[in-house]
């Protein structure tokens, strides 16, 4: 079984943290295959779409990163949802430099994010950016001192974790699935995931949370 299946069939899981920071390192070279894996195409195919496993998790996803991203190491973190960076990381594709091109999402994802021209320019020119630049085209969404990346990231954890997790789902499917689509074919998107979540217990639970200023105790139901 896979870890995102062994996610998924856990709810207790509320949000996943993916991060370096034991390692201080998410450099994965594009053209580096374990000895392991060569002759076995299901696991060479697997090892190419990690990010893809990490993109499809229901639940929100934290990246935590604490050394370099780069090569299929920041495809990883494009896939998350949130990405917290210690001011010493770095991101880049390096892929071009050996006449390759990323191959976990990186075209995708980064372009989605920081936008298409940027996105051309890294990946054509394998620049490697730092910390403060990541944010400021909106790669990262905090930088915050190596001594406090965990301590920031449990903090974020724990506040996305508290929230309804039917709830959270709809966001991220409103999100990334009304990217793809027109203006009123997302805005329908949102409507009727909202309209779904008129018959779940939780909104019961919030409502009722509310009113009686209690704290919430949301079981994903």
């Amino acid at each position: 079984m896979e870890c995102g299946d062994v996610i998924r069939e856990d709810e207790k899981i509320r949000v996943v943290i993916v991060t370096d920071a034991g390692e201080g390192s998410l450099s994965m070279e594009a053209d580096t295959v374990e000895p392991s894996l060569e002759g076995n195409e299901e696991l060479t195919i697997r090892r190419r779409l990690l990010a893809a496993s990490i993109a499809e998790l229901d639940v929100p996803t934290v990246a935590a990163i604490q050394g370099d991203a780069i090569g299929q190491g920041l495809e990883l973190v494009l896939a998350c949802d949130v990405r917290i960076a210690a001011e010493t990381a770095h991101f880049g594709f390096s892929e071009i430099k050996k006449g390759l091109i990323p191959q976990d999402g990186g075209t995708q994802r980064l372009a989605r994010l920081v936008g298409r021209g940027k996105a051309i320019e890294m990946i054509l020119t394998g620049e490697v950016i730092d910390a403060q630049e990541a944010l400021r085209i909106g790669l990262l969404n905090q930088v915050v001192p190596s001594e406090s990346l965990t301590a920031v990231a449990l903090k974020m954890a724990q506040e996305i974790g508290s929230k309804a997790p039917i709830a959270m789902g709809y966001v991220k499917e409103a999100i990334y699935k009304g990217m793809d689509m027109t203006l009123e074919q997302g805005l329908r998107l949102e409507a009727d995931l909202y309209l779904l979540l008129h018959t779940t217990k939780d909104r019961t639970e919030g409502i009722k949370a509310f009113r009686e200023k209690k704290p919430l105790r949301f079981e994903g139901r």
